[in-house]
């Protein structure tokens, strides 16, 4: 069954300024690689829909929602702090983002495809209820995974965030909900400087040392995770997928490379064909260096295909 591949142009539209590295190239980046190797015509293309206030509700307060339509832009580009910044096309930018997250969801559950890719903008895994943050509107993982527990039902999800920087939206969000298993690995100390001292039974963070290499990491996910994604049982499994951490990546100064994704990927597909049908849905978080964030990507997607 093939992977599902969901975008929208609506994501390319939303603009922080020329040089902020949170740019419209990264998910063309993607795209041209994918093209490159092949693998894009091995995917089953989608057009991302809308996330609706009822879905974006389940884990953002609604003032906050509502703050977001009142400060957009007519013309321009505005602050809203000091990384994250908003253009006239940002909000509908961040509500496809939301939606392509949620649809994700749908395809998976109605038997479709067995796992899907988002590649959108912008990310979410910053954004708490309340609060926006480093270059993050909505927190779209939350979303789907809200919407997984909510409008299908599920009784347990597990998130695998490999972002360099720690998914705080995320803990923020499901801090108090023992229906997600949360699993982070970031570098420390590091932006937003959270989740190191966190201690909770559903919440498993790695901290990681500037310099620290694949062979680290791979021991760190081994010894912290799969034991308790196994025990926790989840019925869908999400990835919080930022490459930030690749080797070449000027935002970070941890060492992953292309293998080093590809092995935590088919690790954690393992466990899903056990636990949950191989239902995934993964979510495009960080990634800066662009040649290295396509070629991670395939590796991300060809170890979900199952294949070199």
């Amino acid at each position: 069954m093939p992977i599902a591949l969901i975008s929208h142009e609506d994501c390319l539209l939303h603009q922080m300024g020329k040089y902020h590295p949170e740019q419209p190239a990264r998910l063309t980046a993607i795209t041209d690689e994918l093209i490159r190797t092949g693998l894009y015509d091995v995917l089953k293309s989608y057009s991302a829909p809308l996330a609706t206030l009822e879905q974006l509700l389940r884990v953002h307060d609604e003032n906050y929602i509502n703050h977001l339509k009142e400060v957009e832009p007519k013309s321009g580009i505005i602050p809203l702090d000091q990384d994250t910044w908003m253009s006239p096309h940002s909000l509908n930018a961040a509500l496809r983002a939301a939606g392509a997250a949620v649809f994700a969801v749908d395809l998976v559950m109605s038997g479709e495809v067995d796992s899907a890719f988002c590649n959108i903008r912008p990310p979410g895994h910053h954004a708490e209820r309340a609060k926006l943050m480093g270059f993050c509107f909505f927190n779209n993982v939350a979303v789907a995974a809200a919407h997984a527990l909510e409008h299908h039902h599920l009784k347990r999800v597990a998130i695998i965030d490999f972002d360099v920087h720690h998914g705080n939206g995320i803990e923020d969000i499901f801090r108090n909900d023992k229906r997600v298993l949360y699993c982070s690995s970031f570098q420390s100390p590091f932006y937003p400087f959270e989740g190191v001292h966190t201690k909770s039974k559903h919440i498993i963070n790695i901290p990681l040392a500037a310099g620290t290499t694949g062979t680290l990491f791979r021991e760190k996910a081994e010894e912290f995770w799969f034991k308790q994604i196994i025990q926790f049982n989840p019925e869908m499994i999400f990835f919080s997928a930022g490459f930030d951490g690749y080797i070449k990546d000027v935002m970070s100064d941890i060492l992953l490379t292309e293998e080093d994704y590809a092995w935590i990927t088919a690790e954690i597909k393992k466990l899903a064909d056990l636990l949950c049908k191989g239902r995934i849905v993964s979510v495009l978080e960080g990634g800066y260096d662009l040649p290295g964030l396509g070629r991670c990507v395939v590796a991300h997607l060809k170890a979900l295909l199952g294949v070199e």
